[in-house]
């Protein structure tokens, strides 16, 4: 009779010694004699391997050949206690059929160390790494999180679509829809292109942002949040920026600035809550992982131990200042004063940085900030006009080592006060009209925010490129598999 698969996690987890079971999964190491072979095989289930032990004699040599790095193998067999270092139980294979081989010499992922960037350029094979496999588990984790933490809350859950006519940031770097001849577009009598000729009959783009419709469905739904890709056409290759990446963007009607911090604070824990619940493993071994990489650098140059980064911020409230605070604090502070900061804090107006957020994060109130109260001429038009005439309702989430993780805001719900600023901004009020509606008819306080997944998940791994957390990147000339 045919044994049922049985996952390795499983395997690891129940320690059912004598149980007979049948694995399968890759062969990530092979050692041994001619008497006996140790496969470590994983089915990508856990970051821990199964040893299978392979009483050499027993079995056909030419199968014995084919299990190599690479190969995915199925092995019927007995638990037994280990005898090795590092595992409680092993396998020992009563039958083997090797269901791929992998030539060893052609096949890229050899049991050693490779470099981040060999591994890009596999990106089609790096999930069966350790590394990968861990922070796409991690990956999984965070995106059920999501969903789970909105659905106990009551949102619901909106598709945004990604073809829009609008452009939510006013970013203008947008990647463009259309189905018209590249080489011999229609032309309009003023020598311009005639998109009324195109599949949608006007000019589209990818989106930047689920934002301005997310509005529309919280101003009827009451709680509303999108989780889905957005694009951006920069041509930015940092280790921060992705052309295509995933945005959680809740949308609350009914809610000031001081609900969508709250909000924003709760989320955030639970989400990391959720991830040291139930990845401990993964995270175990991207801690081990960044501590190796970082093993040169001097005290003041390491990260923080990556679980001891995320328990920081679960056991702090997030410190609350207005940027107005923030610039006073930046512009009286040591790395100002001693001309440290690659970008010095003249004086009030000046867009926050990097530097400056970790310093007010790690060094200054040693917890997790939000700051509020923008200056007006920094921010979107979307976001509430305050009293003073100068700022506005904005909050970004602050954390150790990435500096914003979160953007937010009140809305501005006010029709002409937002007309007003569109104007101010060149932001055409009559492509809009559908947006403006929402103030015409039944208008109410609302927030929301962004956040961006992949930002996220570089925060909870560890890892130090934000091309390492999505598994396909898209960014300049970056558009294999």
């Amino acid at each position: 009779m045919e044994q049922k698969r049985i996952k390795i996690k499983e395997i690891l987890n129940s320690k059912e010694i004598g149980a007979e079971v049948n694995v399968k999964g890759w062969v990530r190491n092979k050692r041994g004699n001619k008497q006996v072979n140790f496969v470590a095989l994983n089915d990508g289930s856990t970051i821990n391997n199964l040893q299978v032990v392979v009483d050499v004699p027993n079995f056909d040599e030419e199968i014995i050949k084919k299990i190599t790095v690479g190969a995915a193998v199925s092995f019927n067999g007995k638990l037994v206690e280990s005898q090795g270092a590092g595992q409680t139980i092993e396998l020992t294979a009563t039958e083997v059929e090797v269901l791929g081989t992998a030539d060893p010499e052609k096949y890229p992922l050899q049991p050693k160390k490779h470099s981040l960037e060999f591994l890009r350029e596999n990106a089609h094979l790096r999930f069966r790494t350790n590394t990968f496999s861990a922070v796409f588990r991690v990956r999984h984790a965070l995106a059920f999180a999501i969903h789970e933490f909105f659905n106990k809350k009551g949102f619901y859950y909106m598709h945004t679509p990604l073809i829009t006519g609008s452009d939510a940031e006013g970013a203008g770097e947008m990647f463009r829809v259309t189905t018209l001849d590249p080489v011999n577009p229609p032309m309009t009598e003023d020598g311009k292109v005639d998109y009324k000729k195109d599949f949608f009959g006007k000019e589209t783009n990818l989106t930047v942002s689920g934002q301005l419709e997310g509005e529309l469905g919280a101003m009827a739904l009451g709680e509303i949040y999108t989780f889905g890709p957005t694009f951006r056409a920069e041509n930015s290759n940092t280790t921060r920026h992705l052309s295509e990446f995933w945005m959680i963007e809740p949308e609350m009607a009914f809610y000031d600035i001081k609900d969508n911090m709250d909000l924003v604070e709760e989320f955030l824990k639970y989400l990391i809550k959720y991830a040291l619940d139930n990845c401990m493993d993964d995270l175990k071994f991207l801690s081990k992982r960044l501590q190796d990489e970082e093993k040169g650098k001097k005290a003041d140059e390491k990260s923080m131990e990556l679980i001891e980064k995320l328990n920081f911020v679960l056991d702090n409230d997030f410190e609350r200042l207005t940027y107005t605070e923030a610039i006073d604090i930046l512009r009286n502070s040591k790395p100002n004063k001693k001309k440290k900061f690659q970008y010095l804090i003249e004086g009030w107006g000046a867009d926050l940085q990097s530097e400056h957020e970790r310093y007010l994060v790690e060094k200054k109130f040693k917890k997790p900030v939000i700051l509020t109260d923008y200056p007006m001429d920094i921010k979107a038009f979307y976001m509430k006009q305050n009293p003073d005439g100068k700022t506005v309702a904005a909050m970004d989430v602050l954390f150790p080592g990435i500096g914003e993780i979160v953007g937010g805001s009140q809305r501005e719900e006010d029709y002409d006060k937002l007309v007003r600023r569109m104007a101010e901004m060149e932001v055409p009020a009559e492509e809009m009209d559908w947006y403006l509606d929402t103030r015409r008819f039944g208008s109410a306080t609302h927030s929301g925010f962004g956040l961006g997944f992949e930002r996220l998940i570089l925060f909870v791994t560890g890892m130090g490129n934000i091309r390492d957390v999505i598994p396909f990147p898209r960014a300049p000339k970056t558009a294999e598999f």
